[in-house]
């Protein structure tokens, strides 16, 4: 298994067609949003979709963004859309995507890196921590988590 940006690879149509095929409605969001070009318009310039990946298989996704579904924040960056396919799942394989993750936010010198959840129980097994409620771009409350990163701890 490999976790690769889907912006690096020569096989964008494919990589867009596999998170079509989640059966989640914000996974049917993100494939939209590459499909027309507005991702990084809705998440900022810097954003990154990684994709875990078994040769050609998708095993699961997430994105690392300057922005998610709680705006206007002072809080970046953002884990959003995580995502492991059904068959994949109880393996901690989003725990693959977080060192990624994690790695990309110590090489950018960022002390801590969020993620907005209605689910409780978890991201807390990935090192995770609840830090606040707030408000969601639909106006519902979410769970606002936080995970600080390298010498920060």
């Amino acid at each position: 298994m490999e976790v690769i940006n889907y912006f690096d690879s020569d096989r964008q149509e494919h990589w867009r067609e596999a998170i079509r095929r989640s059966d989640w409605r914000a996974g049917l969001f993100l494939a939209r949003l590459l499909e027309n070009g507005t991702f990084f318009d809705a998440v900022g310039a810097n954003s990154k979709v990684l994709l875990l990946t078994d040769g050609d298989e998708l095993i699961s996704y997430c994105t690392y963004a300057e922005k998610d579904d709680i705006q206007p924040t002072e809080l970046t960056p953002w884990v959003g859309f995580v995502y492991t396919f059904p068959e994949h799942r109880g393996h901690r394989y989003a725990g693959l995507l977080f060192v990624e993750v994690e790695r990309l936010v110590e090489k950018e010198g960022v002390k801590e890196v969020y993620l907005s959840t209605n689910r409780v129980g978890l991201y807390e097994k990935y090192g995770f921590t609840f830090r606040t409620m707030l408000t969601d771009l639909d106006g519902n409350p979410s769970r606002v988590y936080g995970k600080q990163i390298g010498g920060a701890r």
